[in-house]
């Protein structure tokens, strides 16, 4: 742990943890904490899932699904995915093109 860091007990799905948190973000962390219990909680409470590490699992994934395509003050980070996609095979194909001419 670094000396700008401190550790802080969590508790996630009833289950025990010390974590080292930077000094100044463990609102942020606790925050997170309760994000994610909120998520494992609704897996466990209204799927079929069964088992903590595949809850842990599901819960990541949406989260990351939730990351992926959500806006963020009007930016959206999965039409910006798709729009670099498209650029990158415009670029593909114009570099190709070029060369033919040499």
């Amino acid at each position: 742990m670094s000396a700008d860091s401190k550790d802080l007990q969590i508790n996630v799905m009833g289950r025990e943890f010390r974590v080292a948190c930077p000094e100044g973000e463990q609102k942020e962390l606790l925050d997170a904490v309760d994000y994610l219990n909120k998520k494992m909680h609704d897996i466990r409470d209204h799927g079929k899932v069964i088992g903590i590490e595949r809850i842990a699992i599901m819960a990541a994934l949406n989260i990351a699904h939730e990351l992926l395509t959500t806006k963020v003050g009007g930016f959206d980070m999965a039409t910006l995915k798709r729009r670099m996609e498209t650029m990158e095979a415009m670029l593909d194909q114009a570099l190709s093109d070029q060369s033919k001419l040499f």
